[in-house]
């Protein structure tokens, strides 16, 4: 069993819950995730390690309330204890293979969309650790919904931006990255891009564009976390991948963005439409 010490309200339905994991915290690195389980019969949740604490023997998760069982993950309060976390899952973020020389010789961009600021964050604050000050965009469709803003503050160059115009750009993630480097002269040699599919795709046609390789992360395409269901399938590069083994970080230039989108439609669509079918969100998609 799991215990939950703190829970936090980030924005509206949007909650971080800091969880004793001793054992993942100890080994858990930036770009990985963990599969979580309110109770025995409880479903499968692919959330992503937004941050750990190796000596507290903690890690720190984001989730957003959508369907039925990231709601009652919600629900669940400090002192209660979750059946299952499973994990570190997943391959690291690639920039962890890098030598530091390397890394301070890039210029790199993230870019984060809705609940996508959690798993970015980890990999922002690592950089920072290694004296890399990353540039990142954070976008939300209103100054209300944004998270970790100041986090974020402290370990790398921010830029806001919100489709209303309520703080910081006016309009999409992609119209800021166009900015940047249109505008404002900026280059960049390396991109991240973490948040709903939709916005993973735009956002690396516009990246494409200006000819900055970019990586994608779609843990979202998740059930149990081992390749073993098929579930999470995706086409990178014309070939068949398994994000939960060999992601979930890929080429966002090589990704089949509609195919994976139709998939996530196959799961929304549900015909058995019962309080256990829902949307789990640990991305925002």
């Amino acid at each position: 069993m799991y215990p939950i010490l703190t829970k936090k309200l980030l924005a509206p339905h949007i909650y971080e819950l800091v969880v004793e994991a001793p054992r993942i915290a100890r080994s858990a690195q930036p770009g990985q995730f963990v599969i979580v389980r309110t109770d025995a019969k409880g479903e499968r949740i692919p959330l992503t390690i937004c941050d750990y604490d190796r000596e507290r023997g903690t890690v720190t998760l984001v989730i957003q309330e959508v369907g039925y069982s990231s709601r009652k993950i919600c629900a669940m309060e400090p002192g209660e204890k979750m059946a299952d976390v499973a994990g570190p899952l997943g391959r690291p973020s690639d920039l962890l293979e890098l030598s530091d020389e390397e890394l301070r010789a890039k210029k790199i961009l993230f870019v984060a969309g809705g609940v996508g600021t959690a798993p970015v964050y980890p990999q922002v604050k690592w950089l920072k650790e290694h004296g890399v000050e990353a540039d990142v965009i954070i976008g939300a469709k209103t100054a209300s919904m944004f998270t970790y803003v100041e986090e974020m503050r402290k370990v790398g160059r921010v830029h806001l931006c919100t489709d209303d115009g309520s703080e910081g750009f006016h309009g999409m993630v992609t119209g800021l990255i166009s900015k940047l480097v249109e505008e404002d002269g900026r280059e960049f040699d390396h991109c991240v891009i973490i948040g709903p599919m939709i916005m993973m795709k735009f956002g690396s046609l516009t990246t494409k564009k200006y000819g900055i390789p970019t990586i994608v992360s779609l843990n979202a395409l998740m059930v149990d976390g081992t390749g073993m269901c098929g579930a999470c399938r995706v086409t990178v590069d014309g070939k068949t991948r398994f994000t939960c083994v060999e992601g979930p970080e890929f080429d966002g230039h090589l990704v089949d963005y509609d195919e994976a989108m139709r998939r996530q439609a196959m799961y929304r669509d549900n015909p058995k439409n019962n309080p256990e079918t829902h949307k789990c969100s640990c991305h925002g998609n």
